[in-house]
């Protein structure tokens, strides 16, 4: 028990007085960053699917999936 109660205080002091937090303005910057890049990332993965499931004898968008499960 005494081994659990050691862990949990050097957790906390670590946690405490070793760890380096980010600022406000940092946390909010990294957040944009990270909801931009996935938008991106999303549009990208959508123009990709919407370009390859175009069929060729009707032009009807029928995404990846229908060109593999007619």
């Amino acid at each position: 028990m005494a081994n659990i109660v050691e862990y949990l205080q050097d957790t906390y002091h670590e946690l405490v007085h070793k760890v380096s937090w980010p600022t406000w303005t940092e946390l909010q910057n990294n957040t944009i960053m990270v909801v931009v890049g996935s938008v991106i990332f999303s549009l990208l993965i959508f123009v990709m699917d919407f370009i390859f499931g175009i069929n060729p004898s009707t032009y009807f968008w029928k995404g990846v999936l229908g060109l593999i499960y007619p």
